[in-house]
């Protein structure tokens, strides 16, 4: 009969910070602070394409005649989508509701920008991923509506 062996010593501070950590922040906690905090990051870039509530301004289509232009794209379809998509998405992400596609949306949306618009900011678009792709995987947690509404 084999017997466990005792965990080494210096390992009970780590377990014990290990069970704290586990009981004070949840699951359900840390994917409601992704949603947030990512659907802030897509909204707030939103913003900044619109005059008053959802007009397309007039500085977003010249970035994505300029600086945004896109392969096979034209400019003004690209910056309508964009600009709805930083609106819709993020405020999905922020109920739980339908949060795997909103995600899934974002960061396609993430890759475009990367692979097009700034190719050298991969390490802010790196941190988006690690944001979106356990909600993807996990999608909303328990506190979504995606959970109330039993929305895989």
């Amino acid at each position: 009969m084999a017997t466990k062996a005792a965990a080494p010593l210096w390992r009970a501070p780590f377990n014990s910070m290990a069970n704290i950590a586990g009981g004070l922040l949840p699951s359900a906690l840390l994917l409601l602070v992704q949603r947030l905090g990512i659907a802030a990051v897509f909204f707030m870039s939103g913003r900044t394409k619109v005059d008053g509530w959802l007009t397309v301004n007039d500085t977003a289509f010249e970035l994505f005649r300029s600086e945004y232009a896109l392969p096979l794209v034209k400019p003004e379809f690209a910056a309508y989508a964009a600009t709805y998509s930083e609106h819709l998405f993020p405020l999905l992400l922020v109920l739980g509701l339908f949060t795997r596609v909103s995600a899934t949306a974002l960061i396609v949306m993430t890759a475009i920008i990367e692979i097009f618009v700034y190719p050298d900011a991969w390490p802010t678009h790196l941190s988006w991923a690690g944001l979106l792709l356990p909600l993807i995987a996990l999608g909303g947690g328990k506190i979504s509506l995606d959970r109330i509404l039993k929305i895989p």
